[in-house]
C-alpha cells in the first residue's frame, strides 16, 4: 500500500506500507472479512452451505439454527430461542454487535409480520427512487407496461445517461419483492448500453406504476405443504432487434413463489417449441438448486417437483429421446431436461395458456389479465389493521 499523500517518509520514500488489517474499499477486504467471519462460525459448530456461500448452518439433531450474512448485515433463526440468545452472546465476544431483535428492516427490505405469515416490501425505497428520479407527483397508471407500446423504437440518445442507469440499478433491486416489474425493467435493461428518449419514457411508465402500488409487498404465507412446483413459459422471437425470445419462470414452494426470472434468450430460437424448451430448461436447472438448498437446510422433499408448461411440443420433447430434424440443432446442455424427467427427478406436465402464471414475465398484458396474475403473484397492499 502506498504511503498516503503528504504523510511519504522524508527518508524512506519509496518505501510502502504493510497493512497488519484489511481495510473497507481494498481488493482484498471482502474476502479477509469473510474468511476471518465464516472460520469463527465454523469455530462454534456452524458448517457452511454447499449451495449458498453466504448460508450457515448449525443442527444439533433436535434443534436447528439458519445464519444468513450479507457482508457485515446478519439474519439470525432458529427453533430455540435459548440458543439462539446463546449464540448472539458468542457472536458479541467476537465482533462488535448490535441485535436489533425480531427483523424489521434488513437490506433496504421492509419485514412486516401479519397473521398469515410475513410481508416483504420496499415503500421507502420506491419513495426514493421516484424522488430521484423527479417522479414523486406523477400520475399513476394501472400496468408496469403498456400493451400498446412493446416495440421500443430508435430515437434520440437520452440526454443523462447515468441519471438512466442509477434509476435502472434501483430498480432491479426492486424486483426482490415485486416481481410484477420483473418483464418490464429486464425489457428497458436491455437497453441500458445506449438509453434513448423513448427507453426513459418507458422507465417513467414503470415509475407511474410504482406510483400507485407504493405501498404493494410480497406475502410469505403459513402452510403444510413443501412441495415445489413451477411454471416456465417463452414469448417466440419477441424481440424485434434481433428476433431472440423471451423466457421466464416462476416457483412456488408449498403456496408461496420464492423464485422468478424474466430474460431474452441468449440464442435465436427457430420455432415456439425451441424457445419453450430453453425457458423449461432454465426453469429446471432454477428448480434443481432450490431442490439442493432445501437438502441442505433439512427440509424433507415429499414428492418430484412439477413443472407447468404451456406448450405441447416442448412437454413432448422433455420426455422423448428421440431427437426430430426440427431439434436437433438445440444446444446439448438444453437437453439435460430430458436426463432428469427420466431419473424421475421431475415431472413436466402441460397446464392452458390461460393458467400459465409465468406468462406475465415474458410479455406486456392487458390490465384486466396482469391484475389477476399479480393477485397469484401474492403482490398485494398490507393488510388492513
Amino acid at each position: 500500500m502506498k504511503q498516503p499523500p503528504d504523510f511519504v517518509a522524508s527518508s524512506l520514500p519509496s518505501h510502502v506500507c504493510r497493512l497488519h488489517k484489511s481495510l473497507y474499499g481494498l481488493k482484498q477486504a471482502p474476502k479477509a472479512w469473510y474468511t476471518h467471519l465464516s472460520d469463527f462460525f465454523l469455530s462454534i459448530g456452524f458448517r457452511a452451505s454447499k449451495v449458498d456461500t453466504s448460508l450457515f448452518i448449525l443442527s444439533d439433531g433436535t434443534n436447528i439454527f439458519y445464519l444468513l450474512v450479507y457482508v457485515d448485515d446478519i439474519l439470525l433463526t432458529g427453533s430455540n430461542s435459548a440458543m439462539l440468545h446463546h449464540l448472539i452472546q458468542l457472536l458479541s465476544s467476537e465482533f462488535k454487535l448490535r441485535d436489533l431483535g425480531v427483523v424489521h428492516y434488513f437490506l433496504g427490505i421492509e419485514v412486516q409480520s401479519t397473521g398469515m405469515g410475513l410481508m416483504l416490501r420496499q415503500h421507502k425505497y420506491i419513495l426514493d427512487i421516484l424522488t430521484r428520479a423527479g417522479m414523486t407527483s406523477c400520475k399513476p397508471v394501472d400496468t408496469p407496461v403498456s400493451p400498446s407500446k412493446v416495440i421500443l423504437l430508435p430515437d434520440h440518445s437520452f440526454s443523462d445517461p447515468t441519471r438512466f442507469h442509477q434509476i435502472m440499478g434501483a430498480l432491479q433491486y426492486l424486483t426482490f419483492t415485486r416481481p410484477d416489474i420483473c418483464f418490464a425493467v429486464n425489457r428497458v435493461c436491455q437497453f441500458i448500453h445506449a438509453p434513448t428518449n423513448s427507453h426513459w419514457a418507458a422507465v417513467k411508465h414503470i415509475l407511474c406504476y410504482l406510483k400507485g402500488t407504493t405501498s404493494y409487498g410480497f406475502h410469505i404465507t403459513r402452510g403444510s405443504s413443501f412441495a415445489l412446483h413451477g411454471f416456465t413459459d417463452a414469448e417466440w422471437a419477441g424481440s424485434i432487434d434481433d428476433r431472440k425470445s423471451t423466457g421466464g419462470y416462476l416457483v412456488f414452494f408449498g403456496q408461496t413463489p420464492i423464485s422468478w426470472k424474466s430474460g431474452k434468450q441468449r440464442t435465436v430460437a427457430r420455432s415456439s417449441t425451441e424457445a419453450e424448451y430453453k425457458a423449461l430448461a432454465d426453469g429446471t436447472a432454477e428448480v434443481i438448486w432450490l431442490q439442493y438448498l432445501l437438502t441442505d437446510l433439512q427440509v424433507p422433499s415429499v414428492s418430484a417437483p412439477t413443472i407447468w408448461c404451456d406448450n405441447l411440443g416442448a412437454t413432448y420433447l422433455s420426455a422423448n429421446p428421440i431427437f426430430h430434424a426440427r431439434t436437433k440443432h438445440v444446444e446439448v446442455d438444453y437437453h439435460f431436461v430430458r436426463d432428469r424427467v427420466a431419473k424421475k427427478e421431475i415431472q413436466i406436465c402441460f397446464v392452458p395458456s390461460r393458467d400459465q402464471l409465468a406468462d406475465v414475465f415474458t410479455k406486456p398484458l392487458p390490465v384486466a389479465s396482469f391484475t389477476a396474475f399479480r393477485f397469484k403473484l401474492r403482490v398485494d397492499p398490507p393488510p388492513s389493521a
